[in-house]
C-alpha cells in the first residue's frame, strides 16, 4: 500500500524531517538489513518546497544512476527530490492526489505531468482505492 501526505515540518530542517520519519519506522519494527529489503514500514521523504539536496550536480548523478546500480548503490546524504520519484507510478499515482501541481526544481514538471508521461505499462498494477 502506498499513499503520501503533504506536511507543514516548520523549521525543520530535511535532517531532521527524516530523522523522525527513521524514528516512526523503528516503532513499527522496520530494520534496514538490505537496500530494498522485506519492510514493515518505509515512509520517505520525496521533497521539501523547492529545496535541492545536497546540490543539483549530485540529485542528477542519483537520478541518472543506472538500474542495474541503483539496487546496488545507496547514497551516504539525503537528496532531495527523491532521484528516482519521476519514475514510479507507486509514487506519483498517491502524491497527484495531494499535490498534483508540485513542481520539480529541477525538472521543471509538476507532478501531474510526470505521471502524465509515465508509460502506461508502469501503472498497469497500481489499483487506486
Amino acid at each position: 500500500m502506498n499513499a503520501a501526505a503533504v506536511l507543514d515540518c516548520g523549521d525543520r530542517t530535511a535532517a531532521e524531517v527524516l530523522a523522525t520519519l527513521h524514528a516512526v519506522e523503528a516503532r513499527f519494527g522496520r530494520e534496514r538489513v538490505t537496500r530494498w529489503g522485506g519492510r514493515t514500514l518505509d515512509l520517505d521523504l520525496l521533497a521539501m518546497g523547492t529545496q535541492v539536496l545536497p546540490d543539483a550536480a549530485t540529485q542528477a548523478a542519483w537520478r541518472d544512476l543506472p538500474p542495474e546500480d541503483q539496487a546496488r548503490q545507496a547514497p551516504d546524504r539525503l537528496i532531495l527530490p527523491h532521484p528516482r520519484m519521476q519514475d514510479r507510478g507507486f509514487v506519483l499515482v498517491p502524491l497527484a492526489d495531494v499535490a498534483p501541481d508540485w513542481l520539480h526544481p529541477l525538472l521543471g514538471q509538476r507532478v501531474r505531468q510526470m505521471l502524465a508521461r509515465l508509460p502506461a505499462s508502469d501503472l498497469a498494477d497500481i489499483t487506486v482505492i
